[in-house]
C-alpha cells in the first residue's frame, strides 16, 4: 500500500492538542510545507518538541506567530522575536533543555526507555522539578524520556517504503524522532522509482507512516538565509 499522501491529507489527521515533534537543525531539515499546512488548516493547542524555534518568518516561529501552539519544548529561541515576544506575554509555555539532554531524551523514548539519569546539572529555573536519586552515593538527576504523537521530517530521498536519505545537517535529530513519536509524517523531495541501497538508508521506512511530496521551490523557506 502506497505511504503517499497530499499534503492537506496527511495534515488533516493531525487533531488539535498534538504533541508534534519537528524535524531539523535550523532550516535544514525542516519541513516547512508540513508547518504551514498546520498553520493554514488552522490547527491549535499544540505541543511542539524541535531543536531551535527557527528564525522570524519561518518554520516554528511562523506557527508561534499563529498562535497553534501551547507550549515549546526547545534548546534555543533566539533568532525569533515571535517566540520571544509570546513568551514575555505568557501566551506560550517553553521548557527548556540542553541539546545533547534533548537529543537523548527523545532517543529513550524511541528505545522504550521512560527517563535516563545524568550528572548533568542545570540552572535551577530551568528545572524546578526535576528529580533527584542517590544512586552509589552518587546525586543523579532523572531526565524524562520525551515522546509525541507525531514527527513532521524531511527526506531528500525516499523510496516507495518510505526510506529516506537525508543530506547534511538535514539528518540531525531527524531518525531519533522518527523513533519516537506514534505517526511519522515525511515531506520529501525526490521520489526513487528503485528501493534505496541499505547503506543509503538513513532513516528506515518501518518508522515513516506517511510520505509527502513538495516543491521545494514553492516557498522562500527553503532558499539559502542571507544574515
Amino acid at each position: 500500500m502506497s505511504k503517499l499522501r497530499s499534503l492537506a491529507e496527511a495534515i488533516a489527521a493531525v487533531p488539535d492538542g498534538s504533541t508534534i515533534m519537528v524535524g531539523g537543525f535550523g532550516s535544514p531539515g525542516t519541513p516547512f510545507s508540513l508547518i504551514d499546512e498546520l498553520i493554514r488548516q488552522g490547527k491549535r493547542d499544540l505541543v511542539i518538541i524541535k531543536n531551535d524555534a527557527n528564525q522570524d518568518g519561518y518554520g516554528v516561529s511562523r506557527l508561534v506567530q499563529a498562535g497553534a501552539v501551547r507550549k515549546l519544548i526547545t534548546t534555543h529561541v533566539g533568532l525569533s522575536g515571535a517566540v520571544q515576544k509570546a513568551f514575555n506575554a505568557r501566551t506560550l509555555e517553553i521548557e527548556f533543555a540542553s541539546q545533547g539532554l534533548f537529543a537523548e531524551r527523545i532517543r529513550c523514548a524511541g528505545v522504550g526507555l521512560p527517563a535516563f539519569l545524568t550528572d548533568i546539572e542545570l540552572p535551577a529555573e530551568l528545572c524546578q522539578d526535576r528529580a533527584v536519586v542517590e544512586y552509589r552515593g552518587q546525586r543523579l538527576f532523572v531526565e524524562p524520556a520525551l515522546k509525541a504523537d507525531f514527527a513532521l521530517i524531511t527526506g531528500h530521498v525516499a523510496d516507495s517504503q518510505g526510506n529516506l536519505r537525508h543530506h547534511g545537517a538535514a539528518l540531525n535529530f531527524t531518525t531519533l524522532m522518527a523513533m519516537a513519536a506514534d505517526c511519522v509524517v515525511a515531506e520529501i523531495y525526490e521520489m526513487l522509482p528503485t528501493a534505496l541501497s541499505p547503506n543509503d538508508i538513513h532513516t528506515a521506512g518501518i518508522f515513516v507512516h506517511r510520505l509527502v511530496q513538495v516543491q521545494r521551490e514553492a516557498s522562500h523557506e527553503y532558499e539559502a538565509i542571507q544574515r
